[in-house]
């Protein structure tokens, strides 16, 4: 029997990624689920296993607002899976006031953006190992407001909505970024929008909305995590299992946003001048 492929899921203690970890763990991947709390990620972990008693599942413990935690944690899901054949990154907050990380960048943009970027560099040797990768992104129809000058929101005035929107901007422009830096590799990068799903996220931007349940936002993530149908498909923007026109493209503000996201994270790289 040929060993189960290794699939990573952030955010993965609740809501979207709770149930994308679901999905891939019923594909027959063995799922690590990287998670801030350990008795929310290890109740996850109890929580599926009741449900499905065969999944392999593994915990890591990762906060994805700070750097230093992003690194100690990508080095030691290196030396356990060398090889990694799908990566979700999930993980995302919304913060109602402006607040700044243990690294001293907003929080939002430390986490939304920030650590889809460092995470993944850290982990890309490990997806380059693999037989054939994916990294799947997930990001968000509700994109605007990116201010390369101003995205720590230090000069304009703070609006969750806004600094949301624009870390899910930001997503769909680094995905692209990354792709091309991917192009001769096994590995694709995609982003998806889950749609309007009830998690506490959605009631934070969105007192009293209903939204779709986490069952149906995560489906989308998985399909491109497992399905042969996009085998090799990388670049693109997805909803409902469906290519969707992204009309944040252009290679100028991509290439400037990841230059960005490389200076504000090699701040904290070993060595680096404090």
């Amino acid at each position: 029997m040929p060993p189960r492929p290794t699939h990573l899921v952030t955010g993965a203690s609740a809501g979207i990624g709770l149930e994308v970890a679901r999905g891939l763990a019923l594909s027959g991947a063995h799922v690590v689920l990287a998670c801030r709390d350990r008795a929310k990620g290890e109740a996850a972990i109890a929580a599926l296993l009741e449900a499905h008693p065969d999944a392999s599942l593994e915990l890591a413990l990762v906060d994805l607002s700070s750097q230093r935690s992003i690194r100690a944690a990508a080095a030691a899901v290196a030396l356990a899976h060398p090889a990694l054949d799908v990566l979700v990154n999930n993980a995302a907050v919304v913060c109602k006031a402006r607040q700044e990380s243990v690294d001293g960048i907003e929080l939002t943009w430390a986490t939304n953006v920030l650590g889809y970027h460092l995470w993944t560099a850290l982990l890309r040797p490990s997806l380059e190992a693999a037989p054939a990768a994916r990294v799947v992104n997930v990001a968000s129809m509700m994109a605007y407001d990116l201010d390369l000058a101003d995205v720590e929101w230090k000069r304009r005035r703070y609006d969750a909505s806004s600094a949301y929107a624009q870390s899910k901007q930001a997503n769909r422009m680094w995905t692209w970024a990354l792709a091309r830096r991917l192009a001769g590799t096994r590995v694709t990068a995609n982003a998806m929008h889950p749609g309007a799903v009830a998690t506490p996220l959605l009631h934070a931007l969105a007192p009293g909305m209903s939204g779709r349940t986490t069952a149906k936002g995560a489906e989308t993530a998985i399909w491109l995590a497992t399905s042969p149908e996009v085998a090799g498909v990388t670049g693109r923007f997805w909803s409902d299992r469906r290519e969707t026109p992204c009309s944040f493209r252009g290679l100028e503000g991509e290439e400037a946003l990841w230059r960005l996201c490389e200076e504000m994270t090699a701040r904290s790289a070993p060595g680096a001048p404090q």
